[in-house]
């Protein structure tokens, strides 16, 4: 009995997440960004590891376009994970079917600030809005969609 003790153990511990590494997500964002911090809290929450910065404007834009962020995909932050980059409110479900898709693309982006988004909460009202993957080339295709709730 007490060996399938020490063995259930070890077999649990070994597969726990919090012994696991986290994937570390680098979130850059302006200073005071209330949507951008309660995004990170999600995130954290979900078991990411992230780091945050706080840049200038301008900063932030130069950093968008050298991830292959253009004006009309931008929104309020920017985070790299695994080589790819995430741009505005996206889900972590979608961030998450990414990293496990592994496509051949720049990244993910929710472009705005949709209310109901991930950081953007009001209640449970959320405008209709769509995940998009940037592909390499610069075209976007629907990665997901996300209704509009009342």
């Amino acid at each position: 009995m007490r060996n399938w003790f020490l063995t259930m153990t070890i077999l649990c511990l070994a597969s726990s997440p919090a012994l696991a590494d986290p994937v570390t997500m680098d979130v850059r964002k302006t200073a005071g960004c209330g949507c951008c911090i309660a995004w990170i809290g999600q995130l954290k929450q979900s078991g990411y590891a992230v780091q945050s910065k706080n840049m200038s404007f301008g900063s932030l834009t130069r950093f968008k376009k050298t991830h292959g962020i253009g004006e009309k995909h931008a929104s309020c932050h920017t985070a790299r994970v695994a080589g790819y980059t995430i741009e505005g409110h996206v889900p972590i479900r979608e961030i998450r079917r990414l990293l496990k898709e592994k496509p051949a693309a720049i990244g993910l982006a929710v472009p705005g600030m949709p209310v109901g988004s991930p950081g953007m909460e009001d209640g449970t009202t959320r405008e209709a809005f769509n995940v998009l993957l940037i592909r390499k080339d610069g075209t976007t295709e629907v990665y997901a969609r996300y209704p509009a709730r009342q």
